[in-house]
């Protein structure tokens, strides 16, 4: 009689030859605090200052060429305004996009007649400027590198003459009282009248007898102009706005 054998059957049956190992997602490197720390970019604190500082003078340098620009006044003409060491803010773009008005007080380079080598100041019309009874209306033809601070007493096209100090505009008086006298000295009358010619401004300083301005030398092209002062800055307690 036939005996049957009872196979073992393998855990699993026959398909398990087949069956895989179940897949294991790959582990995970631990981030270390030191690695984290070596992956940061070092920042030198030195580096960061020269960095700021450079970046600062760069901004500055543009403000005052392309916007405002500051000046220190050098001299008694504008007084009682502008007290000599006062300083002022300039608004140089503004020249960009307009002219300057009668009452403004300007920064410009005046005409070589104004050199100190040139005493007295020379007109570019030899019978008018000091010593004779017109205010000179012709300057001479090539810009200084002189900086001065005036204020603008007559634009293109007005008829000025000066009695005592004072500008009669197209007939008119200015009001002045915001200048010192200029008493009966040379320069304080210039009876004759000019036109001052067009593209161009008269300037006086405040300081009407002891100011040497556009009376001698005469009118400033609005090329020459460097901008107007809005504000002065210093010292503290004549802080303000023009």
């Amino acid at each position: 009689m036939a005996q049957c054998r009872r196979t073992r059957e393998r855990p699993g049956g026959a398909d398990n030859k087949h069956a895989r190992a179940p897949n294991r997602l790959p582990s995970l490197p631990v981030a270390r605090a030191a690695d984290t720390r070596s992956a940061q970019k070092k920042r030198n604190p030195i580096v960061e200052i020269v960095t700021i500082v450079v970046a600062a003078l760069l901004i500055a340098f543009f403000v005052q060429l392309l916007l405002v620009k500051t000046y220190r006044i050098p001299s008694g003409s504008m007084e009682p305004t502008l007290a000599i060491g006062q300083r002022v803010l300039v608004n140089r773009i503004g020249m960009r996009f307009g002219d300057p008005s009668v009452g403004d007080i300007v920064v410009f380079h005046p005409p070589t007649g104004a050199d100190p080598r040139n005493a007295p100041p020379i007109c570019g019309n030899p019978a008018q400027g000091l010593g004779s009874s017109q205010a000179c209306a012709t300057a001479t033809p090539k810009r200084s590198d002189q900086t001065f601070v005036k204020r603008v007493v007559g634009i293109g096209g007005d008829r000025l003459q000066i009695r005592d100090g004072h500008v009669y505009r197209n007939g008119r008086r200015e009001p002045d009282a915001f200048t010192n006298p200029c008493g009966s000295g040379d320069g304080c009358t210039f009876s004759g009248t000019i036109t001052v010619p067009n593209g161009s401004f008269f300037m006086m300083g405040d300081n009407r007898g002891q100011s040497d301005d556009s009376r001698f030398w005469g009118p400033v092209p609005k090329k020459w102009i460097i901008g107007t002062a809005i504000a002065t800055y210093w010292p503290i307690d004549r802080i303000g706005f023009f």
